[in-house]
């Protein structure tokens, strides 16, 4: 996010607190107090944002920023690097506003820690990319929405509510970039014959969506009335075929051969 942006949002937060304590803990609970009502005056059902970012100031800025401008509930605020999913996943929000780390490889390993532990959670990442092909890996790694960091507050406040609503975002040149990926690898894609499905049998394809949604192996088990160690010998085979290192592996993967939307 720009110098400028940034002293913006650090303004909105200062005459918002007006002397109440600090702390990421406290400006989380004094957020979202009241649901606004909606044109009828009935209350509108809040969206839950958890926001990360590298330094203190700058989430507690972000979520102040959108608690003001929308009916927007912040479940939690961090600034430690690297950030815990564990934290993230607790938070139970819609949406996980992030902040790039600056360097491509802790982001992309904050995306999947993410996306292993609150599967459903989706994620907008601020950053400031060097080229498309980072772009993509940050999308292949789990993300639904990018913003760059100059993004104005409307910006990054309609991107929330896309991504809350099923949609996802990006700057325009990016959005291109992902149509010449798709373009270019088109003609590799597999076709949807169950033979070609990386080479995985039917129960194992059953299985994929199921593992995406997030679910254990035991309620995999009860879903499919076998024992738990089956499903155990299932995703030991699926990784031994597919060369995937895990779950979350085995998932990604099927997404980008375009057999998981």
């Amino acid at each position: 996010m720009s110098a400028s942006a940034r002293r913006n949002l650090a303004t909105d937060m200062g005459s918002a607190r007006n002397g109440r304590p600090n702390g990421a803990g406290q400006a989380a609970g004094e957020l979202g107090e009241k649901a606004g009502p909606d044109a009828g005056g009935m209350p509108q059902a809040k969206l839950s944002v958890f926001v990360a970012a590298d330094n203190r100031l700058l989430p507690e800025a972000l979520a102040r920023m959108l608690a003001k401008k929308g009916n927007i509930e912040v479940t939690g605020l961090e600034s430690t690097v690297p950030l815990r999913a564990e934290s993230v996943a607790h938070a139970n929000a819609d949406v996980l506003l992030l902040t790039s780390q600056g360097a491509l490889h802790d982001d992309l390993l904050m995306i999947q820690q993410v996306r292993a532990t609150a599967p459903e959670m989706r994620i907008l990442l601020l950053g400031m990319v060097k080229d498309a092909g980072e772009f993509l890996q940050c999308v292949r790694a789990g993300i639904s929405g990018y913003l760059l960091h100059d993004a104005s507050s409307d910006e990054v406040l309609d991107g929330v509510r896309a991504l809350h609503a099923g949609g996802a975002v990006c700057p325009g040149v990016l959005c291109a970039a992902l149509f010449r990926y798709f373009e270019s690898e088109g003609a590799s894609l597999p076709c949807a014959s169950a033979r070609r499905r990386l080479g995985l049998t039917r129960r194992e394809q059953q299985l994929v969506p199921l593992i995406a949604k997030g679910l254990t192996n035991k309620e995999i088990a009860n879903h499919f009335s076998v024992s738990e160690q089956t499903v155990k010998n299932h995703l030991y085979r699926m990784k031994q075929k597919i060369g995937a290192e895990d779950r979350l592996d085995i998932v990604q993967l099927y997404r980008t051969q375009g057999f998981l939307i």
